[in-house]
């Protein structure tokens, strides 16, 4: 007999060569009834698995994540299976789990329309009420390739070339009449996926590249339950109604223009103003936190690039002025970082072991050329502003320069509002990848990401693994943050970088009169501002704080013998920094109050005939409701005690 460790730390015997499906059943019918998968010594595992040695057993439900991305990928299957029912001519590419979710690409004639995926919704009801096992069989390189090809399969033949190298069997999961290309894990039958529902039908490029055919995206999610569905249904409208793509523009905080280009939006009057606001304060909360000040260029010739790697590792990346290619003539390139041009700073002059830390700062924009399948509002974009900064430290000094970016960061991310929401991702390198990303030995990887795990468990920070997430000079700490349709993305990062310094020349004089090589930290305060407002317009449903609002207060006169007192109360407002604004418009006043509302103005300022004669205002706040008259100076030291304090109303 062999033993098991189950999560809770208890221990459970087995016969060697059991499925993980036959110990979970062992371990209890109803915890076998939620499997969808197994983790063995950390793998995730198939339920159909055979266990072999002693290991450490985990069985994750749809509760879990790997759970959860089990049960979207069987339901993908279905997707697929159904398509094929109906549409035998549909050519199959991938369709795997995601954090929302899950899709399924096809190669069809024409889009599905709304009315086609409810055939195929009906479809999948019919393959789920089979409730058809899911059997797992592999092939040889040679026998899947021929398999596809009877299939007429060429995304999967494409697919499984690039494995038949390796010379593994092929891993297929079959289910009735269906067979799929996949390496799994399922679910053991069909009939567990209660409730789905096939969400929307786009175009996406086949591997993510333009110059590859278009093909039909279904995305799509499922349950267990009908009641989670409906749920999840009910958040989806949420989210619709938070989007910042949508409220963005509604609300008139930025806009696109085709001719200008995707990935390139204006921001309008108010989006600039949000902006500029937060810019102001991290700005002077770095400053007061020893940051210095930079400016730098947008540009830089091609050699610069090259000394700091960036032409060789992200090339694809930049936005070049001239041909990349001839070295006969003079090259280009707009900046998609500011690390280099900040080590100028540092370079100006020698550098002594009292001159470290130096923090240097600066509000950046930079320019990086996004796929443009991967355009998105304001959350990804083509030219970008962010608060970038550069601490060059000693070795003495990393630990605790590292804390403190972290800190700074969690105090900027949680005085907006967005650090309750956010997760943590150690990214670490990868040193097989194939395309020769990294850069430095790995030695130096180890020694760096050692470092940074010692750091983040020092502070306590919980995070996930990123393999191949790094940066190619050293191992980062991404702070994500997911929006309102699920999808996640980088908000701040802190990187720690061991290579650059010395393709620089960053040497510093140490104590003992050495010339020694800093490291140094990478760090964003707030991130990218773009990015930022619009997690903002979601999370606050387009009702910014006070102290962030492009409109804190509308003064509305409600008859024209109280105008002029209207004037001067706004007069009064914009001389004590408020950003108020006067409404004249010959407009009811319920109108007025309505449009505000609306507009998501904070405080809305009722002056009347009675106001004007006792030298009152009847504030209106968008939270409280009407907080009745008061005197203007009353009203300005509750409007003053919100702005300060940066209060979430």
């Amino acid at each position: 007999m062999s033993q098991l460790q189950l999560k809770d730390g208890s221990f459970r015997e087995f016969t060697p060569g059991q499925s993980a499906a036959e110990i979970v059943k062992g371990i209890g019918m109803g915890l076998y009834k939620a499997a969808c998968c197994v983790k063995i010594n950390g793998e995730v595992c198939d339920l159909r698995t055979p266990v072999t040695e002693d290991c450490t057993f985990e069985v994750c439900t749809f509760d879990d994540p790997d759970g959860k991305k089990t049960f979207w990928h069987t339901a993908s299957h279905v997707l697929a299976q159904a398509v094929k029912r109906l549409y035998p001519n549909a050519k199959l590419a991938i369709g795997p789990a995601i954090d929302s979710g899950f899709y399924y690409d096809f190669d069809v004639e024409k889009p599905f329309t709304a009315e086609e995926l409810q055939k195929i919704e009906a479809e999948m009801k019919k393959i789920v009420k089979e409730n058809a096992e899911l059997e797992q069989f592999t092939l040889s390189p040679d026998e899947a390739i021929s398999f596809l090809k009877e299939q007429d399969e060429p995304y999967k033949v494409e697919l499984c070339e690039e494995h038949a190298g390796k010379g593994e069997p092929i891993s297929f999961y079959r289910q009735g009449e269906f067979t799929d290309l996949c390496a799994g894990p399922h679910l053991m039958k069909t009939g567990v996926i209660k409730a789905f529902k096939l969400l929307s039908c786009t175009g996406a490029y086949w591997r993510g590249s333009e110059k590859n055919k278009m093909l039909s995206r279904v995305y799509a999610i499922a349950f267990p339950k009908a009641s989670m569905l409906d749920e999840h249904l009910k958040q989806l409208e949420e989210a619709k109604m938070r989007d910042h793509n949508k409220l963005g523009r509604e609300l008139e905080y930025f806009t696109t223009v085709d001719v200008v280009g995707q990935g390139l939006p204006v921001l309008l009057p108010k989006g600039a103003r949000v902006v500029q606001l937060l810019q102001r304060w991290v700005e002077d909360v770095e400053q007061s936190k020893g940051c210095l000040l930079t400016k730098t260029p947008l540009m830089a010739k091609r050699e610069f690039y090259k000394i700091s790697g960036h032409w060789d590792h992200y090339l694809d990346g930049m936005f070049i002025l001239g041909d990349p290619h001839d070295e006969t003539k003079e090259c280009f390139a707009l900046r998609p970082m500011t690390c280099p041009f900040q080590y100028q700073v540092y370079l100006n002059r020698a550098r002594s072991y009292r001159d470290l830390p130096m923090r240097l700062g600066e509000t950046s924009t930079l320019f990086r050329n996004e796929d443009s399948g991967e355009m998105h509002g304001l959350i990804r974009v083509r030219q970008f502003t962010i608060s970038e900064g550069h601490n060059v430290v000693r070795p003495d000094q990393l630990e605790e320069e590292f804390k403190d970016c972290l800190d700074l960061a969690h105090y900027m991310l949680d005085t907006v509002g967005l650090w309750e929401d956010c997760s943590f991702r150690f990214s670490q390198w990868d040193p097989a990848n194939p395309n020769n990303k990294y850069e430095g030995t790995a030695e130096q990887w180890e020694e760096a990401q050692a470092t940074m795990a010692q750091i983040l468990d020092d502070l306590g920070v919980p995070y996930e693994i990123g393999i191949d997430e790094a940066a190619f000079y050293g191992p980062k700490l991404d702070i994500q943050y997911h929006n309102v349709h699920g999808k996640e993305d980088t908000l701040v990062t802190i990187q720690i970088d061991m290579l650059l310094a010395q393709r620089f020349g960053m040497y510093y004089t140490d104590a003992d009169g050495q010339k020694k090589l800093p490291y140094i930290i990478h760090r964003t305060s707030l991130g990218c501002y773009e990015r930022t407002l619009a997690y903002l317009i979601e999370k606050y449903a387009g009702s910014l704080p006070t102290w962030m609002a492009p409109e804190q207060v509308r003064v509305l006169p409600v008859t024209d013998r109280a105008a002029d007192y209207a004037d001067e109360i706004g007069k009064k407002l914009l001389k004590k920094g408020y950003r108020a604004t006067v409404d004249h418009r010959s407009e009811k006043l319920g109108y007025k109050i309505r449009e505000g509302r609306n507009e998501r103005i904070p405080y809305l300022l009722i002056v009347g005939d009675k106001d004007l004669e006792n030298n009152t205002v009847s504030p209106r706040q968008r939270v409280d409701g009407d907080l009745g008259a008061m005197s203007f100076e009353e009203f300005e030291a509750q409007l003053a005690e919100i702005v300060s304090t940066k209060a979430k109303k």
